[in-house]
């Protein structure tokens, strides 16, 4: 497979404070990667570098074959998909309309600059597969916290990325639309099956069962990391979390409790 990002031996320092300390990962085209932590772990600054939005302090990125320090950074950080859920559309946007500002990552749409009828052809496939095809006309305001979340996922997949970032899109979500986007981010799998992801989140029940991929951070650093069944065991969840924890999976998904001392 091809690859699409690579980090090496990454340092990121913040006003005298280490956020990363001697990461190193890669991912390919196809996988998908978990990025697990506490807060403060360094899930969103490990984040941030895959999106080029920031350099690292020491050690060097790659993303979709260019380093950082080599390329313009606006340049790059167009055929990379970012969906942050707390995205704000500037104005009274339809649902579509928020979807076609991805081709130029704005927060409205250009004036005097209608897209071409093959980008709104792909708004609306993108709007189907991400199961908000009956909403496309409905006002962002009137949308549940869940229907924007997935219209965000369409919005990031408009240049048509190789890499799509997920900064814990499942925050601020409930029951029914946690799994309403897990089943969304499934159906992408399929029908974009070279698409790499890489999902930031700190809770383990918010992990799609397709997960190939995961990555725990500990204060800055890679606690372990390696395909999802290897990595994701109770004993090195505790470790990350410092917590005793058991971890049962079902159907591909995963879940996990504290566990009961003898």
């Amino acid at each position: 497979m091809s690859e699409v990002l690579r980090a090496e031996d990454v340092h990121v320092v913040r006003e005298g404070r280490p956020i990363l300390r001697e990461v190193s990962l890669t991912v390919r085209a196809g996988e998908h990667r978990a990025l697990l932590g506490a807060n403060g772990a360094g899930k969103s600054t490990l984040l941030s570098l895959f999106g080029a939005r920031v350099h690292p302090t020491r050690g060097w990125v790659g993303v979709l074959g260019r380093r950082l320090g080599r390329v313009d950074l606006r340049e790059l950080r167009a055929h990379v998909g970012h969906v942050d859920p707390r995205h704000a559309p500037a104005g009274p946007l339809r649902l579509r309309d928020v979807v076609l500002t991805g081709l130029t990552n704005s927060a409205a749409l250009p004036p005097r600059r209608r897209p071409a009828p093959e980008q709104e052809a792909r708004a609306d496939r993108l709007i189907d597969t991400l199961g908000l095809g009956g909403l496309r006309e409905a006002g962002w305001p009137t949308l549940s916290q869940g229907r924007r979340g997935r219209a965000l996922i369409a919005r990031a997949l408009m240049p048509e990325p190789r890499l799509l970032l997920l900064d814990e899109p499942a925050t601020g979500l409930d029951l029914p639309g946690r799994e309403q986007l897990i089943e969304a981010l499934d159906a992408l799998r399929r029908e974009h099956t070279r698409l790499a992801t890489v999902l930031v989140t700190r809770h383990l029940e918010e992990l799609p069962g397709h997960t190939t991929h995961a990555l725990l951070l500990r204060d800055g650093r890679a606690l372990a990391q390696g395909p999802a069944a290897d990595v994701l065991t109770g004993d090195r969840l505790g470790m990350c979390f410092g917590l005793p924890l058991a971890l049962e999976r079902h159907d591909g998904r995963w879940s996990v409790r504290i566990r009961r001392r003898a």
